[in-house]
């Protein structure tokens, strides 16, 4: 009896165990598939480690068709020149900086090996991280995917306290995060040279990121 009471509990074990990993598997691809192209030119650099991104939120964009590009090219970011600091293997990152160019910003890119290093430097506190950091020549800071159109709000009046803004982690159909016409609203968030952080702009809408 004891024989099959042991490999009752085992069976139970193992098929909770693949109920559990079914779960996971099917979750992920909603998360991480944007940020999952790598630059296979580049072997040195580690890899970056974002927030996780809560993943029950996402959900279809029904107020427009599931094609429609976040990325239009515009000219809101002219007059801009920034470096950005992020993972050789970051493939989100290289699709914000395409965005971000095609809204006019002159970019330089870094690959390093550790992009917490330059966060720090910088001031983003560690809960308004992502996964690339950009800096402009007069010293304004914009973390993650920042859509060019705030960016450019900001760079116009910025508020006297402020260093910059962040979109923390990398959230799904933002700029450089689209992925299977998925949406899932976020917030950006003003850093403050206190170190504090208040609501910039709360982004609902693929539509408000234009």
């Amino acid at each position: 009896m004891r024989h099959y009471t042991h490999i009752f509990f085992n069976g139970h074990h193992w098929l909770s165990g693949r109920v559990l990993l079914l779960v996971v598997t099917a979750a992920l691809p909603l998360t991480v598939a944007a940020c999952s192209q790598s630059n296979t030119n580049v072997s040195d650099s580690q890899s970056i480690q974002a927030e996780p991104v809560a993943v029950q939120n996402v959900q279809n964009n029904k107020s427009a068709p599931s094609n429609t590009p976040v990325n239009s090219s515009s000219s809101l970011l002219k007059n801009v020149s920034a470096t950005v600091y992020k993972d050789a293997n970051c493939g989100c990152c290289k699709e914000w900086v395409g965005y971000a160019e095609d809204n006019g910003l002159s970019a330089t890119t870094h690959d390093v090996a550790d992009v917490s290093l330059f966060k720090e430097r910088y001031g983003v506190p560690q809960q308004m991280r992502s996964c690339h950091t950009t800096v402009t020549t007069d010293g304004f800071v914009f973390e993650g995917h920042v859509p060019a159109k705030h960016m450019a709000q900001f760079l116009e009046n910025p508020p006297a306290q402020a260093i910059g803004l962040a979109v923390p982690s990398m959230p799904v159909g933002s700029p450089g995060m689209e992925y299977q016409g998925k949406f899932m609203p976020y917030k950006v968030m003003q850093l403050n040279k206190d170190g504090t952080t208040e609501v910039y702009a709360a982004i609902e809408t693929p539509q408000q990121q234009l």
